[in-house]
């Protein structure tokens, strides 16, 4: 059974009772594959990162996330941020009762070569994707207009 819920501009979108989440999630790519993380908490595929603690920097908190999700290290020199998806239609409801407006901050990360991922608990599967094959995945939908903007805006990779 599903723990949450996502919903991008739905009108049938519950409304938030909590205050406004920050997230800080990582577009990470290694030989043009965008790696992805198959959600526990949803069974959907979706972008690795969650949310950024108190007294933390959306850096830090990508940096942290990045670790525990994935068991690897990264220098924050090796991140860049790439954008805010911050409208007030992105929402997340979980099974508790908690509804959420999220705010993404939006991370990039090129790995030179192929990093030995260890998957959390949080996580089904880590996978790297080809741009074809992401389309055919059920994408939790407060991350597939980040992945469909990340392949129609590539420019940055070429650093």
């Amino acid at each position: 059974m599903s723990i949450v819920k996502f919903y991008r501009n739905d009108p049938c979108a519950p409304k938030p009772n909590m205050p406004a989440h920050l997230g800080a999630n990582a577009i990470i790519v290694w030989e043009d594959k965008l790696l992805l993380e198959r959600r526990r908490d949803s069974d959907t595929w979706g972008l690795i990162g969650g949310g950024v603690k108190k007294h933390e920097t959306e850096l830090r908190a990508i940096c942290r996330e990045i670790y525990e999700e994935l068991g690897v290290r990264v220098k924050a020199a090796d991140i860049q941020k790439l954008s805010v998806y911050g409208e007030p239609g992105r929402i997340a409801a979980y099974r508790d009762g908690s509804i959420w407006r999220m705010v993404i901050v939006v991370f990039g990360l090129v790995f030179d070569k192929e990093p030995v991922l260890n998957i959390s608990e949080e996580s089904k599967e880590l996978r790297f994707f080809t741009k074809d094959e992401i389309a055919q995945l059920d994408i939790v939908v407060t991350h597939s207009d980040i992945v469909q903007d990340w392949f129609s805006k590539t420019s940055w990779w070429n650093r």
